[in-house]
């Protein structure tokens, strides 16, 4: 078994930050074209879904037929009470 030596950990380290600034390099360069991607993904999501209402609301108003409205039936006279003390 090894042992840790402190020019392995100054190694581990330089590592680290190497790879943490390549990262940040690569992510500026990347996160334009990645958040061009996402934001047209979303638009054509967006854009589906107005054109699904769309023809539901179309094949609806199509569809809608007048129903006929129910006759309501006179009982009578509509009496209101008082209160008798």
């Amino acid at each position: 078994m090894d042992t840790a030596s402190v020019p392995g950990f100054i190694r581990t380290i330089f590592y680290i930050i190497l790879f943490y600034y390549l990262f940040k390099f690569a992510m500026r360069l990347l996160a334009p074209y990645l958040m061009q991607k996402v934001a047209k993904k979303a638009e054509e999501h967006i854009k589906k879904q107005f054109e699904q209402q769309q023809q539901n609301y179309q094949s609806a108003s199509e569809n809608k037929q007048e129903v006929p409205k129910k006759e309501k039936k006179v009982v009578g006279d509509y009496i209101d009470y008082e209160e008798v003390e």
